[in-house]
């Protein structure tokens, strides 16, 4: 029988993203990727060839990064309600979500103490030595998430519907199913 009230697997908002398909983790690529980027950036731009253009290129997508993790936060958050309280998966997401929320905030100062710095050279040390902190927190915050999301399941399917996936021996028959139950009216997709 499934399930049709507030559950991990289920959006608590449209905001969340439809049911086994969450927004959060479809957005969480962009801060991951500028962040990563900005790191490769700073270290290229140490190099001494156009320090001044990755230096500037870093800072642009360190602010990139910031958006993309503002963004991926709200539907983050609204998924965080739906985890039942003294579980391991709460303490998990509430650790997933202050290491990220250190590295936005890291890459937030990084940002500020940028945007000031001179711009013919490699960022200054400090902005530099926070784009590594901040990658770390990043990193910390996006294993967590994989946890959450891979391990335990974490707004994916319920168990019924992954399970059914391993049942279908026909591709046309999974698909049909699929696209009947996305169109079906009062589908608790």
């Amino acid at each position: 029988m499934r399930r049709t009230h507030a559950s991990p697997k289920r959006p608590v908002s449209g905001l969340a993203g439809p049911y086994g398909h969450p927004f959060h983790p479809m957005l969480v690529p962009v801060p991951i990727g500028a962040w990563l980027s900005a790191a490769v950036l700073d270290v290229a731009a140490r190099s001494g060839y156009e320090s001044g253009t990755l230096a500037r290129a870093a800072t642009w997508v360190i602010g990139v990064g910031i958006v993309g993790a503002a963004l991926a936060a709200v539907p983050g958050l609204l998924d965080l309600l739906l985890v039942p309280v003294r579980t391991r998966v709460r303490g998990m997401a509430l650790l997933h979500v202050t290491a990220n929320s250190a590295a936005l905030v890291v890459f937030v100062v990084d940002l500020v103490l940028r945007w000031n710095a001179p711009t013919d050279r490699a960022a200054p040390t400090a902005p530099f030595v926070l784009t590594l902190v901040g990658v770390v927190l990043m990193a910390t915050g996006a294993f967590l998430g994989g946890e959450l999301t891979f391990r335990y399941g974490l707004r994916v399917a319920d168990q019924h519907d992954q399970a059914a996936g391993f049942r279908t021996a026909d591709l046309r028959e999974a698909v049909s199913e699929s696209v009947s139950e996305w169109h079906r009216p009062g589908s608790a997709r």
